[in-house]
């Protein structure tokens, strides 16, 4: 009798350690389900308010593709914008979408990056190197956008200053030069480059020049200022970067110019379409830079979970510019408060 209890204690602790086993394993496999939400990352080329924007878009992204998102933008330029990417190699994100700030110099580094995780690009392109995807605009055929603006602006011609942030970066090149084309009547050519020291004229608008500023406000604002000084005579100013067409704003409202000069733009920075409302701005082409954000991280959260077919055959997700003018700027400006959760706060104008 003593034998057959023990057998029967030793079979009911096999039964119960066997159960404690598979759901140990069943905790382990959801433990791995957990593990699997991406961790993905979105980099901008510097700071400012358009890629606040893009934040916007990029958490947006995590909620509706179940994706952990960090989003860093880079005070200090190239140095820092590689400093951040190899912070994130370490962490071992499972994705990384970077807006370039110097593709050509970049693209051995870049390289590097795309062998260790997923890379795609966002607003500026790294066309040489590995990344899987480019998200953005065509920004040469929106830069042509911008000199088509500048002529309706002007259909008589006239005399044109260009004012941007850095040249290294492939969209700022790209941008600069289709406004150039446009106003020279050139054939389209993405590949040619002017020098931004030399007065190009055509037959009815010449460019007296282009003055950058590498993500400095102050010397953005100083560079409106000295044009203004140096070509009293200049009939438009053209802003190339987000916080350009502001600054120009701010110069010449201190040279007491505002509304004499046309202030042509590009991005949907608040005091850009508050200008465009006032009359102080001509019109200005904008991006999608909530797109950016929200599509990165439905591309990344795809790739990490092995779908790749979110990657189209010719390597680019084509997300087009618009312009805005006085006629659309109220109804872009409300659509784009909603996405950014500005819709409680009054309109400026």
């Amino acid at each position: 009798m003593t034998k057959n209890r023990t057998l029967v204690f030793i079979l009911a602790f096999l039964v119960i350690a066997g159960c404690s086993g598979d759901n140990g394993e069943k905790t382990a496999s959801s433990g791995s389900e957990e593990a699997k939400r991406p961790r993905v990352a979105f980099v901008t080329n510097g700071v400012a308010d358009f890629w606040v924007i893009a934040k916007k878009g990029a958490e947006a992204g995590g909620k509706e593709y179940g994706s952990d998102v960090s989003v860093h933008m880079p005070p200090a330029g190239l140095s820092d914008q590689q400093r951040i990417l190899e912070d994130l190699l370490v962490k071992g994100v499972d994705g990384i979408a970077v807006s370039p700030i110097d593709p050509t110099n970049q693209t051995e580094f870049l390289d590097k990056v795309a062998a260790r995780t997923d890379l795609i690009t966002h607003d500026s392109d790294a066309p040489d190197s590995d990344r899987l995807v480019y998200i953005g605009m065509d920004n040469y055929d929106a830069g042509r956008m911008c000199g088509r603006l500048v002529k309706e602006t002007l259909p008589d011609g006239g005399k044109v200053f260009i004012f941007i942030g850095r040249l290294e970066q492939d969209n700022a090149r790209r941008r600069r030069q289709g406004v150039i084309d446009e106003l020279l009547d050139r054939d389209s050519d993405p590949s040619r480059y002017d020098s931004p020291g030399a007065t190009l004229e055509g037959e009815k608008y010449v460019v007296l020049g282009t003055l950058t500023d590498q993500f400095d406000l102050a010397k953005g604002k100083a560079n409106a200022e000295d044009a203004l000084s140096r070509h009293p005579d200049v009939d438009a100013m053209v802003g190339l970067f987000a916080y350009n067409p502001p600054l120009i704003l701010e110069a010449l409202k201190g040279a007491n110019r505002l509304g004499e000069i046309k202030v042509i733009a590009f991005d949907e920075d608040d005091q850009t379409l508050q200008g465009i409302k006032d009359g102080t701005v001509s019109g200005t082409v904008v991006q999608n830079p909530y797109e950016y954000g929200r599509q990165s991280v439905k591309v990344l959260a795809a790739l990490a979970n092995g779908d790749r077919s979110v990657i189209p055959e010719d390597g680019m997700i084509n997300i087009p510019a618009r312009t805005i003018t006085s006629k659309d700027v109220d109804a872009f400006w409300a659509d784009l408060r909603k996405k950014t959760g500005k819709d409680g706060d009054e309109n400026k104008g």
